[in-house]
Protein backbone atom coordinates (compact mmCIF):
# COMPACT_ATOMS: atom_id res chain seq x y z
CA UNK A 1 0.00 0.00 0.00
CA UNK A 2 1.13 4.01 -0.69
CA UNK A 3 0.38 5.46 2.84
CA UNK A 4 0.25 9.25 3.55
CA UNK A 5 0.60 10.44 7.03
CA UNK A 6 0.39 13.62 8.18
CA UNK A 7 -1.28 15.22 11.60
CA UNK A 8 -1.37 18.65 13.29
CA UNK A 9 1.41 17.63 16.42
CA UNK A 10 4.29 18.65 13.65
CA UNK A 11 6.56 15.81 11.77
CA UNK A 12 8.30 15.47 14.84
CA UNK A 13 5.16 14.58 17.22
CA UNK A 14 4.91 10.70 18.59
CA UNK A 15 2.21 9.66 17.53
CA UNK A 16 3.47 9.82 13.49
CA UNK A 17 6.78 7.87 14.34
CA UNK A 18 4.64 5.19 15.94
CA UNK A 19 2.51 5.00 12.42
CA UNK A 20 5.51 5.59 10.40
CA UNK A 21 7.68 2.69 11.86
CA UNK A 22 4.86 0.40 11.94
CA UNK A 23 3.50 0.93 8.12
CA UNK A 24 7.20 0.80 6.51
CA UNK A 25 7.91 -2.27 7.83
CA UNK A 26 5.73 -3.44 4.64
CA UNK A 27 4.49 -0.79 2.85
CA UNK A 28 5.72 2.53 1.30
CA UNK A 29 5.10 5.47 3.27
CA UNK A 30 5.01 9.44 3.03
CA UNK A 31 5.11 11.96 5.50
CA UNK A 32 3.76 15.47 5.01
CA UNK A 33 3.17 16.90 8.38
CA UNK A 34 3.13 20.31 9.77
CA UNK A 35 6.75 21.91 10.66
CA UNK A 36 5.34 22.91 14.14
CA UNK A 37 2.08 22.14 16.08
CA UNK A 38 -1.26 22.88 14.36
CA UNK A 39 -3.61 22.01 16.99
CA UNK A 40 -7.31 23.55 16.55
CA UNK A 41 -6.51 25.00 13.60
CA UNK A 42 -10.04 23.29 12.16
CA UNK A 43 -9.94 23.04 8.43
CA UNK A 44 -8.33 26.31 7.80
CA UNK A 45 -6.24 27.09 4.60
CA UNK A 46 -3.46 29.30 3.95
CA UNK A 47 -4.27 31.94 1.10
CA UNK A 48 -2.25 34.90 1.60
CA UNK A 49 1.47 34.10 2.48
CA UNK A 50 3.26 31.34 0.22
CA UNK A 51 3.74 27.58 1.75
CA UNK A 52 6.86 26.45 2.31
CA UNK A 53 7.91 22.38 1.95
CA UNK A 54 10.97 21.23 3.28
CA UNK A 55 12.62 18.15 3.52
CA UNK A 56 13.56 16.80 6.74
CA UNK A 57 15.16 13.91 8.57
CA UNK A 58 13.42 11.46 10.15
CA UNK A 59 14.35 9.28 13.62
CA UNK A 60 15.06 6.07 11.00
CA UNK A 61 16.85 7.77 8.88
CA UNK A 62 14.51 8.33 6.15
CA UNK A 63 12.46 11.83 4.84
CA UNK A 64 9.05 13.45 4.89
CA UNK A 65 7.90 16.85 4.12
CA UNK A 66 7.55 19.51 6.61
CA UNK A 67 5.64 21.95 5.46
CA UNK A 68 4.73 25.46 6.94
CA UNK A 69 1.01 25.67 6.97
CA UNK A 70 -1.78 23.80 8.35
CA UNK A 71 -2.80 20.24 8.10
CA UNK A 72 -6.06 20.88 5.26
CA UNK A 73 -2.60 22.69 3.73
CA UNK A 74 -0.26 19.55 4.07
CA UNK A 75 -2.77 16.90 2.16
CA UNK A 76 -4.30 19.45 -0.44
CA UNK A 77 0.17 20.24 -1.00
CA UNK A 78 0.75 16.21 -0.85
CA UNK A 79 -1.78 15.42 -3.15
CA UNK A 80 -1.55 17.63 -5.71
CA UNK A 81 2.34 18.59 -5.82
CA UNK A 82 4.60 16.43 -3.64
CA UNK A 83 3.80 12.81 -4.21
CA UNK A 84 4.02 11.24 -7.68
CA UNK A 85 1.41 8.76 -7.29
CA UNK A 86 -2.04 8.59 -5.85
CA UNK A 87 -2.22 7.18 -1.80
CA UNK A 88 -4.17 4.13 -1.34
CA UNK A 89 -5.31 6.07 1.92
CA UNK A 90 -4.48 9.16 4.55
CA UNK A 91 -4.13 8.63 7.97
CA UNK A 92 -3.83 11.71 9.85
CA UNK A 93 -2.31 11.45 13.85
CA UNK A 94 -1.97 9.15 16.25
CA UNK A 95 -3.42 12.72 18.55
CA UNK A 96 -2.77 12.79 21.99
CA UNK A 97 -6.23 14.13 23.45
CA UNK A 98 -9.69 12.85 21.94
CA UNK A 99 -11.34 14.44 19.06
CA UNK A 100 -14.95 13.72 19.76
CA UNK A 101 -18.06 15.32 19.89
CA UNK A 102 -18.13 19.36 18.89
CA UNK A 103 -14.53 18.70 18.76
CA UNK A 104 -14.32 17.68 15.38
CA UNK A 105 -15.56 21.47 14.32
CA UNK A 106 -12.26 22.72 15.83
CA UNK A 107 -9.73 19.68 14.97
CA UNK A 108 -6.46 19.71 12.50
CA UNK A 109 -6.35 15.93 13.08
CA UNK A 110 -9.67 15.35 11.99
CA UNK A 111 -9.52 18.17 8.78
CA UNK A 112 -6.96 16.58 7.41
CA UNK A 113 -8.72 13.61 7.17
CA UNK A 114 -11.67 15.42 5.70
CA UNK A 115 -9.56 17.01 3.13
CA UNK A 116 -8.62 13.56 2.34
CA UNK A 117 -11.73 12.45 1.82
CA UNK A 118 -12.72 15.88 -0.35
CA UNK A 119 -9.95 13.96 -2.69
CA UNK A 120 -11.62 11.06 -3.19
CA UNK A 121 -8.94 9.36 -1.03
CA UNK A 122 -9.91 6.75 1.81
CA UNK A 123 -8.75 8.76 5.25
CA UNK A 124 -8.88 7.74 8.83
CA UNK A 125 -8.35 10.63 11.80
CA UNK A 126 -6.95 8.60 14.61
CA UNK A 127 -6.68 10.27 18.20
CA UNK A 128 -6.31 9.18 21.98
CA UNK A 129 -8.34 9.74 25.16
CA UNK A 130 -5.21 11.39 26.78
CA UNK A 131 -1.61 13.05 27.04
CA UNK A 132 0.77 10.59 28.76
CA UNK A 133 0.46 8.04 26.50
CA UNK A 134 2.79 4.64 26.63
CA UNK A 135 0.76 2.55 23.74
CA UNK A 136 1.37 4.75 20.50
CA UNK A 137 2.99 1.37 19.02
CA UNK A 138 -0.03 -0.92 19.90
CA UNK A 139 -2.55 1.90 18.40
CA UNK A 140 -0.57 1.99 15.65
CA UNK A 141 -1.22 -2.28 14.97
CA UNK A 142 -4.58 -1.36 15.75
CA UNK A 143 -4.57 1.22 12.78
CA UNK A 144 -3.21 -1.26 10.45
CA UNK A 145 -5.61 -3.73 10.43
CA UNK A 146 -8.05 -1.21 10.34
CA UNK A 147 -6.39 0.47 7.46
CA UNK A 148 -6.52 -3.08 5.25
CA UNK A 149 -10.01 -3.37 6.43
CA UNK A 150 -10.85 -0.09 4.48
CA UNK A 151 -8.87 -0.49 1.58
CA UNK A 152 -10.45 -4.09 0.96
CA UNK A 153 -13.99 -2.69 2.01
CA UNK A 154 -13.53 0.98 0.63
CA UNK A 155 -15.53 4.07 2.06
CA UNK A 156 -17.85 6.38 0.24
CA UNK A 157 -17.19 9.40 -1.59
CA UNK A 158 -16.94 11.95 0.67
CA UNK A 159 -16.62 10.25 4.03
CA UNK A 160 -13.66 9.42 6.44
CA UNK A 161 -13.39 7.71 9.77
CA UNK A 162 -12.61 9.02 13.16
CA UNK A 163 -10.92 6.76 15.47
CA UNK A 164 -10.38 7.34 19.11
CA UNK A 165 -8.58 4.82 21.04
CA UNK A 166 -8.32 4.57 25.26
CA UNK A 167 -5.45 5.53 26.97
CA UNK A 168 -5.01 1.61 28.27
CA UNK A 169 -2.69 -1.09 27.13
CA UNK A 170 -4.80 -3.17 24.04
CA UNK A 171 -5.32 -5.87 26.10
CA UNK A 172 -7.76 -3.53 28.52
CA UNK A 173 -10.29 -2.33 26.18
CA UNK A 174 -13.41 -3.61 25.96
CA UNK A 175 -13.13 -3.79 22.57
CA UNK A 176 -14.90 -1.55 19.67
CA UNK A 177 -17.76 0.30 18.47
CA UNK A 178 -19.21 1.81 15.63
CA UNK A 179 -20.79 5.18 17.23
CA UNK A 180 -22.14 8.52 16.27
CA UNK A 181 -21.21 11.89 16.60
CA UNK A 182 -22.02 13.87 19.71
CA UNK A 183 -23.11 17.21 19.43
CA UNK A 184 -23.66 18.58 23.27
CA UNK A 185 -21.49 21.36 24.15
CA UNK A 186 -18.91 20.82 26.90
CA UNK A 187 -18.78 23.96 29.86
CA UNK A 188 -16.46 26.02 28.37
CA UNK A 189 -15.32 29.78 30.34
CA UNK A 190 -12.77 32.40 29.52
CA UNK A 191 -10.92 33.72 32.17
CA UNK A 192 -9.84 37.25 32.42
CA UNK A 193 -6.59 38.25 32.93
CA UNK A 194 -4.67 41.94 32.96
CA UNK A 195 -1.17 42.01 31.99
CA UNK A 196 1.79 44.30 33.50
CA UNK A 197 0.97 46.95 31.07
CA UNK A 198 -2.90 46.98 32.65
CA UNK A 199 -4.41 45.54 29.53
CA UNK A 200 -7.26 42.53 29.10
CA UNK A 201 -6.06 39.11 27.78
CA UNK A 202 -8.07 35.83 27.92
CA UNK A 203 -7.38 32.46 28.50
CA UNK A 204 -10.03 29.99 27.33
CA UNK A 205 -10.70 26.61 29.50
CA UNK A 206 -13.54 24.32 29.50
CA UNK A 207 -14.44 21.78 32.60
CA UNK A 208 -14.18 18.21 32.39
CA UNK A 209 -15.63 16.83 29.56
CA UNK A 210 -18.90 15.26 30.63
CA UNK A 211 -20.30 12.96 27.55
CA UNK A 212 -23.70 12.27 26.73
CA UNK A 213 -25.19 8.70 27.96
CA UNK A 214 -26.10 7.71 25.05
CA UNK A 215 -23.85 4.07 24.73
CA UNK A 216 -23.71 4.96 20.83
CA UNK A 217 -22.01 8.93 21.41
CA UNK A 218 -18.83 8.47 20.76
CA UNK A 219 -17.26 10.41 23.91
CA UNK A 220 -19.65 7.90 25.58
CA UNK A 221 -18.28 4.70 24.01
CA UNK A 222 -14.58 5.93 24.37
CA UNK A 223 -15.26 6.27 28.28
CA UNK A 224 -16.62 2.66 28.69
CA UNK A 225 -12.88 1.84 27.13
CA UNK A 226 -14.52 1.10 23.64
CA UNK A 227 -12.21 2.36 20.61
CA UNK A 228 -14.88 4.56 18.82
CA UNK A 229 -14.92 4.65 15.03
CA UNK A 230 -17.10 7.28 13.87
CA UNK A 231 -18.25 8.01 9.98
CA UNK A 232 -17.78 11.27 9.30
CA UNK A 233 -19.40 12.70 5.40
CA UNK A 234 -18.25 16.07 3.98
CA UNK A 235 -21.24 17.02 3.01
CA UNK A 236 -22.83 19.25 5.44
CA UNK A 237 -25.94 19.39 3.94
CA UNK A 238 -29.43 19.02 6.49
CA UNK A 239 -31.31 16.94 3.95
CA UNK A 240 -34.39 17.12 5.95
CA UNK A 241 -35.04 20.46 6.39
CA UNK A 242 -34.35 21.00 2.38
CA UNK A 243 -38.32 20.78 1.39
CA UNK A 244 -39.50 23.25 3.85
CA UNK A 245 -37.00 25.48 3.04
CA UNK A 246 -38.05 25.69 -0.49
CA UNK A 247 -41.86 26.81 0.85
CA UNK A 248 -40.12 29.74 2.56
CA UNK A 249 -41.12 33.22 1.60
CA UNK A 250 -37.51 34.79 1.54
CA UNK A 251 -36.51 38.70 1.18
CA UNK A 252 -40.59 39.98 1.02
CA UNK A 253 -40.71 37.27 -2.37
CA UNK A 254 -43.96 36.58 -3.44
CA UNK A 255 -42.79 33.06 -5.12
CA UNK A 256 -42.56 30.08 -3.55
CA UNK A 257 -38.53 28.94 -3.48
CA UNK A 258 -38.82 25.58 -5.53
CA UNK A 259 -41.92 25.92 -7.40
CA UNK A 260 -40.39 26.84 -10.55
CA UNK A 261 -39.24 24.27 -13.03
CA UNK A 262 -35.63 23.93 -11.28
CA UNK A 263 -35.90 23.50 -7.32
CA UNK A 264 -31.95 24.96 -7.63
CA UNK A 265 -32.59 28.18 -9.92
CA UNK A 266 -30.91 31.54 -7.96
CA UNK A 267 -33.97 32.87 -6.55
CA UNK A 268 -33.21 36.97 -7.08
CA UNK A 269 -35.02 39.06 -4.38
CA UNK A 270 -36.86 42.23 -5.82
CA UNK A 271 -33.60 44.91 -6.07
CA UNK A 272 -31.51 42.41 -5.08
CA UNK A 273 -29.03 40.11 -6.29
CA UNK A 274 -28.77 36.45 -7.08
CA UNK A 275 -28.21 34.18 -3.72
CA UNK A 276 -25.91 31.52 -4.75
Amino acid sequence: MNIFLTNDDGIHAEGIKALYRRFAEKHSVTVVAPDRERSAVGHAITLHKPLRSTRVKLDNGSFGYAVSGTPADCVKLGLLEILDNRPDIVISGINPGANVGVNLNYSGTVSAAREAALYDVPAIAVSIYGYEIDNYDDDACFIERLTEEVIEKGLPFGTFLNVNIPNKPMKEIAGVRISKQGVTLFSEYFEKRVDPRNRTYYWQGCDSHVFEKNPDIDGAVLCQDYISITPIKCDMTDYRIIKALKKWKIAGGTEEIGTRESGSETFIPPGGEGIL
